[in-house]
């Protein structure tokens, strides 16, 4: 007879290897997301654009992904392609739609590529939230944590290879696609669904109803939403504002900061929330994801009211102030993932995820048209509180969940 330790059925042993491998693959996957955005002078000053165009390089991605994710749940691919291959098609595809940025001859080409872009990478963002939560049953909070804040260094990378490649957005988008191109051989090499596989059922057009039915799941979508209006508006504007803050501070004090300094802070600001993703799933593993969420809108609520009063002091301060709402802005982005995976129909898991994301997504295509209208009509101070409707709203909605799940359990008692 072994003596060898008996493995309980929540800890498959190489669950934690399993993470590691989506961690790194969604961090160079995503790496896609805000490249144009990086590289907002040089495409400015090439193509003539002002902000609301700037800010439409962005919003064509966030398109991008609602079709992706919209057909993705209308198909329901999610529950019945094999999540390597989807991840692995989607990276390829769209490492190739973003490299195809060096020889875009126009602004019009551009935002064609990027909503190419954002159509694939539908194929990387959601699945890769239901293949990690196939490995873990017990601390699922803190892996689907991981693997957002992978994705949120990601996202924030182009900023900081333009910190130390300078003003080259060539490297940024060579070396963005390739990066993408890794993450497919990681995954394709590495990866394999754990024991605790979703169900999956033949293809049905009702599955997204089934979904939306279901109480507990529209509420957690609704949590969601609340986040989502704040979000990406915040990670589009922010390292402009930092940029427009500094140069104002230097022309006040006469002291100008390193050329450098601006993009790696703006690195900085959208990194803060991959430790803050990490830091909300084990935190939402021991006091409860309904919790966590409301604490981290409140916070981040709060930091859209203040941040934009801070225009053009001190950077220290500023930095401040963008740091912690960049740790809290995304701190609960994972949990109201997770919480999904743990409401809605077992069989429809990666159906609700996508179209999930796909509401929410839309949803952002108009906060980051908004702030810029609001920079040139108000400036920066009156630019980023109507965000913080976004947090409130979302707050309101987890209440109800919790109340919905009190519900619940008091009927099954009852019964």
């Amino acid at each position: 007879m072994s003596n060898a330790p008996k493995i309980q059925e929540n800890e498959p042993p190489r669950r934690f290897r399993i993470l590691a491998l989506l961690a790194v693959a969604e961090l160079l996957g995503m790496s896609l997301w805000f490249t144009a955005s990086a590289g907002r002078e040089h495409l400015a000053t090439l193509w003539n654009l002002d902000s609301g165009q700037i800010g439409w390089l962005t919003t064509a991605v966030n398109l991008g992904f609602v079709v992706g994710t919209a057909l993705a749940a209308v198909f329901n691919l999610a529950d019945i392609l094999p999540g390597k291959r989807f991840f692995t098609l989607a990276a390829v595809f769209g490492a190739a739609a973003n490299a195809a940025l060096l020889v875009a001859p126009g602004f019009q080409t551009a935002l064609v590529l990027r909503f190419l872009t954002g159509v694939c990478l539908a194929g990387v963002y959601p699945p890769a939230m239901k293949m990690v939560a196939t490995w873990f049953k017990s601390s699922r909070g803190l892996a689907v944590g991981t693997v957002v804040g992978a994705l949120t260094i990601g996202k924030a990378t182009p900023y900081l290879i333009r910190a130390v490649a300078g003003e080259s957005w060539r490297s940024i988008v060579m070396t963005t696609s390739g990066a993408a191109l890794l993450a497919a051989v990681l995954v394709t090499a590495g990866y394999s669904d754990g024991p605790f596989a979703f169900s999956r059922r033949p293809f049905s057009w009702r599955l997204a109803g089934v979904v939306w039915t279901d109480r507990r799941t529209r509420l957690a979508v609704g949590g969601y939403l609340g986040h989502m209006w704040e979000l990406y508006a915040m990670w589009t504007w922010v390292p402009a504002f930092l940029t427009a803050s500094f140069a104002a501070w230097s022309a006040t004090e006469n002291h100008r900061l390193p050329t450098w300094a601006d993009e790696a802070v703006a690195f900085g600001t959208i990194a803060a929330g991959g430790l803050g993703c990490v830091w909300g799933g084990y935190v939402a593993d021991r006091i409860g994801r309904a919790r966590l969420v409301n604490q981290a809108m409140a916070i981040s609520g709060a930091c859209c009211l203040l941040v934009g009063w801070t225009f053009g002091g001190n950077p220290w301060w500023v930095l401040t102030i963008a740091l912690v709402w960049g740790f809290f802005v995304v701190a609960d982005s994972a949990q109201f993932s997770t919480m999904v995976t743990e409401v809605a129909p077992s069989h429809a898991v990666g159906t609700a995820l996508t179209l999930q994301t796909s509401i929410g997504f839309l949803l952002t295509t108009a906060t980051i048209q908004l702030v810029p209208s609001l920079v040139e009509r108000w400036d920066w101070p009156w630019a980023f509180p109507i965000l913080a409707l976004g947090p409130a709203a979302g707050i309101a909605a987890i209440l109800r969940f919790e109340i919905a799940g009190s519900d619940a359990a008091n009927q099954r008692i009852a019964k």
